[in-house]
């Protein structure tokens, strides 16, 4: 009688056991990806650094996966994020220069990442997640007036934005110089002093009878000083209301930014983010401010560390990405969230002053910096993976692996499998969780702008992986290791060296690129030339290919990419300009209370 109540019951729970453990298992993982601006890979102690503290960042290490040849798509911010948000090359989506603009310049300009282009959170969204993305954006704003937020991120599939539409550059802080076209600005300014003082002789000559000056004459060069200081002064000097502002979705609610208090909010917003979403899945791009200059002075990291203030700033950094990894195991979501950090590039090696010494990152034993091309210290960036339960802890991969992989990576574990366009990334699960020994990227290809400037081969029966360059920077002074006489390098023109051949490393054997391999010293030397040769002729050929449209997988329609980083997108349009007020009367500063009660809770 006993055992004929309780098989049914025993039956019952089982089910019901399995029905939960399958509830679990389908269940789709949270994401936190924490993208630093600027970090060199040698600034963190996992990479080799004994000397800066980051044991939080470390931690991540050992707690997952680390990735040793992790590639940007540039070496610098614009181009490099929009191929990290898109899964594909900043060329395809036209974020790229043929000139010295290499980066967006102006929240007032219309490029940016156009409303055409597919971004990892707006698949996420369409499969029923809640996306946020705290901090830096850089990847435009309004196309073609003020308030269409064309490239605004709540039109990439964000659906909610706290942070920096803009970037943290220099003119955010007075005294601190400023970034944008400063050659221009010196031209413009010279231009105005010399019409101002021809205004003033003619206005002397008239007025003392030496020479009888035309009123219409006065009045033209009156009317070319006037437009000449408009045209200096409106744009550039005030720079700090025009492009250092905070938006909370598509409202201003800070013009200029007050940058003392910057992290704490950025921190407290991605903090209330994962706690307001922990219910159900999310995406978070945490995309920091630091540690671009100017660098904070935050009064609790002031003078901890060993390297000045980059290297309390880079503390500041370990000690927040501590306290959103400490959020997310509170709230007991770390068995079901994917977190990652990253860098955007290489350090600036070239930023530095004789005051607070090295501003820019440390990039190892590698070339190069930020700004430099193809030089693997401007692309090789930190990539950690920290997944308890899914990914083994300790666990080094030194296969090449590339930011822009994070798309199908998403997509792949937010069972995202709707058609979509050409993607240049691969799905990095089999190799994070060890079910494959190599990695799907045989070629690799590296921008400088919108020119090929180099390229790697990862042979199939090889350990070795081969580099070329095409074309590489003219360092300046003569004998430097960066272009410190122009502050970044450019990629065109007198600016840059042919090679013909290609400058040809073995990365394994040479990762500093010191030694370019000979036909002599390298015997499949023919092979490796004509093997890349033809891989860059396969990847320009899906440059021109038709591509479906971003809504519909069965259009075939050939999508015309514009140019965004064309001077009369580049630069500062007023009916472009965001502002909180009545234009050009911009100014509003962030609600102290919200902000009082927000520190309460979490700084």
């Amino acid at each position: 009688m006993r055992s004929s109540v309780l098989a049914p019951l025993l039956s019952l729970l089982l089910t019901a056991g399995g029905h939960v453990t399958g509830e679990e298992v389908d269940k789709k993982p949270n994401f936190v990806l924490m993208m630093v601006d600027d970090l060199g890979i040698g600034d963190i102690g996992c990479y080799g650094n004994d000397t800066i503290r980051s044991p939080n960042i470390d931690r991540l290490a050992s707690e997952g996966v680390k990735l040793t040849q992790h590639i940007a798509a540039a070496p610098l911010c614009s181009p490099s994020r929009a191929a990290f948000m898109t899964g594909r090359y900043a060329i395809r989506s036209g974020m790229v220069s043929t000139g010295r603009v290499q980066v967006l310049l102006f929240l007032g300009g219309s490029g940016g990442l156009p409303p055409s282009e597919t971004t990892f959170a707006k698949r996420l969204q369409q499969q029923g997640y809640t996306t946020g993305l705290i901090g830096k954006w850089h990847l435009g704003l309004n196309c073609e007036h003020r308030g269409d937020h064309c490239h605004h991120p709540n039109q990439h599939g964000f659906s909610y934005f706290y942070g920096l539409p803009f970037t943290l550059f220099n003119d955010c802080v007075p005294g601190e110089g400023s970034d944008v076209l400063v050659n221009l600005q010196h031209s413009l300014y010279n231009l105005t002093l010399l019409l101002g003082l021809g205004l003033f002789t003619m206005v002397c000559v008239r007025v003392l009878g030496l020479y009888q000056v035309s009123l219409w004459l006065l009045v033209l060069f009156f009317l070319l000083s006037v437009a000449a200081a408009a045209v200096w002064i409106v744009p550039f000097k005030f720079l700090q209301t025009w492009n250092c502002i905070i938006m909370r979705n598509q409202d201003v609610v800070e013009q200029p930014m007050t940058v003392e208090t910057l992290p704490q909010r950025l921190l407290a917003e991605a903090q209330n983010f994962i706690k307001r979403n922990a219910d159900h899945p999310f995406l978070l791009l945490f995309s920091l401010a630091h540690i671009h200059t100017p660098l904070f002075k935050s009064p609790a990291f002031a003078g901890r560390s060993r390297h000045g203030r980059y290297g309390d700033n880079l503390e500041e950094v370990d000690w927040i990405i501590g306290k959103v990894t400490e959020t997310v195991d509170s709230l007991n979501l770390s068995n079901n969230t994917l977190m990652y950090f990253t860098s955007d590039h290489g350090g600036h090696l070239e930023d530095s002053d004789s005051l607070i010494g090295q501003k820019g990152g440390w990039n190892g034993k590698y070339k190069g910096g930020k700004a430099m091309g193809g030089w693997e210290g401007g692309i090789r960036v930190p990539g950690i993976f920290r997944w308890p339960g899914r990914l083994t802890a300790g666990k080094v991969v030194d296969e090449p692996t590339s930011l822009m992989d994070l798309y199908p990576t998403l997509k792949y574990l937010a069972k995202d499998t709707k058609p979509d366009r050409h993607s240049d990334g691969f799905n990095l699960m089999p190799l994070l969780e060890g079910k494959v020994a190599r990695s799907e990227h045989t070629f690799m290809f590296h921008y400088c702008g919108a020119y090929m400037n180099a390229a790697r081969w990862h042979p199939p029966d090889s350990g070795s992986i081969f580099k070329v360059h095409f074309f590489t920077p003219n360092f300046s002074p003569l004998g430097a290791g960066g272009c410190y006489n122009t502050k970044v390098c450019f990629c065109h023109g007198e600016y840059v060296t042919q090679h013909r051949p290609p400058l040809l490393f073995d990365l394994y054997h040479d990762p500093s690129e010191s030694h370019p391999l000979m036909p002599d010293t390298e015997p499949r030397y023919a092979e490796i030339l004509e093997q890349i040769s033809r891989a860059v002729e396969r990847h320009e050929q899906t440059l021109e290919q038709k591509e479906t449209s971003n809504d519909s997988a069965s259009s075939t329609e050939t999508v015309r990419v514009q140019n965004q980083m064309t001077w009369d997108r580049i630069l500062w349009r007023p009916w472009l300009q965001p502002c909180c007020g009545t234009f050009p009367f911009c100014g509003c500063k962030e609600n102290a209370t919200h902000f009082k009660e927000k520190k309460k809770t979490t700084w």
